[in-house]
């Protein structure tokens, strides 16, 4: 019970951290443990270079880090190493290492191993308050490009009205699920569906209502698709959705609770109603050859196409017709 408490303190000390200090001279500790609650900054304290290494190993390490160079275990420059090694594509440390060495040789050696900062013991409080502060807004800079990077990555691949994924994104997914499919000799079924009568959706009930079915429809699918399962807007009023490990029969099934889940009830926004149909397709790779996305996607339109001929809200496959013997 007590380590659990101990444990569970920890946890909460490094969620609400801002600053790492991994120091071993008591008197030290005090001095930064006072200089950072006098500035408003939580922080945790490693007594020890193995302490503080499992410290940053946590996703919720602070990534403002201030390193003594000196350390029991691992030292400073190691650690500095290992945190630059680890640190992945989307997340940075930033490391103030702290030293009694004076050299021009170990301010390198300190900057090579991946410090970002060097301050020479005894420091200066408010020389270390304003390292600080550079650290901390070098962390918030590196936050914010990630944060743009992200956006604009996903843009790039999702629909901006739908969230689902584009066509140019899901297309590339069904062809990384065909080869992977490939490899384990297991059948992906994809369905293509369609919103039925959609010009008529926008014609008497606006293009706001349009956009606001689109959603929905989507919001219907992603509640009954399984949580690997892929789906894309096609383009207009069509989705696209990719099943892996899923034959013709499961998937016509599937299709058919998707189907139905559309209709269920109706789309309600601004005042108005209606209730939403839609007609799909279904294909199955083992008709194909492992690589023919074209003619898998083809067989889906075709099922399609009958679905819509038939009384639309509807489910249809494409029977192939099978090769004359010569």
């Amino acid at each position: 019970m007590e380590l659990q408490r101990a444990l569970l303190k920890e946890r909460d000390e490094l969620c609400h951290a801002q600053v790492l200090v991994a120091e071993d001279s008591a008197v030290y500790r005090h001095l930064l443990s006072s200089h950072l609650q006098e500035w408003g900054l939580p922080f945790i304290v490693a007594k020890d270079g193995s302490e503080a290494w499992r410290f940053l190993q946590r996703t919720d390490c602070p990534k403002l880090v201030l390193l003594d160079w000196v350390l029991p275990g691992i030292d400073g420059v190691e650690l500095c190493r290992r945190i630059r090694q680890a640190d992945a594509e989307n997340s940075y440390s930033y490391v103030i290492l702290l030293t009694g060495k004076t050299a021009k040789t170990d301010l390198l050696e300190a900057m090579d191993a991946g410090a970002d900062d060097y301050l020479v013991k005894p420091f200066d409080q408010m020389e270390l308050k304003a390292r600080l502060m550079v650290g901390k807004r070098i962390i918030a800079l590196h936050e914010q490009l990630v944060a743009a990077k992200d956006s604009l990555c996903y843009s790039a691949t999702h629909d901006s009205l739908t969230g689902a994924l584009n066509r140019g994104e899901v297309l590339d997914s069904l062809r990384r699920e065909l080869d992977r499919a490939r490899r384990s000799r297991k059948p992906v079924s994809i369905i293509l569906a369609d919103v039925d009568h959609f010009k008529d959706v926008n014609d008497t009930r606006g293009h706001l209502f349009g956009d606001e079915a689109l959603k929905e429809v989507t919001r219907r699918f992603r509640a009954k698709l399984r949580l690997y399962d892929i789906l894309g807007r096609y383009g207009g009023e069509e989705f696209l959705m990719v099943l892996p490990d899923c034959n013709l029969k499961s998937a016509m099934a599937r299709a058919d609770e998707l189907r139905a889940c559309i209709g269920s009830q109706p789309v309600v926004f601004s005042r108005a109603s209606k209730t939403i149909t839609a007609s799909m397709g279904v294909a199955v790779s083992t008709d194909h050859a492992a690589d023919d996305i074209t003619a898998l996607l083809g067989q889906a339109d075709r099922g399609l196409y009958a679905a819509k001929q038939q009384g639309r809200d509807c489910v249809r496959h494409f029977s192939m017709p099978r090769p004359e013997c010569g």
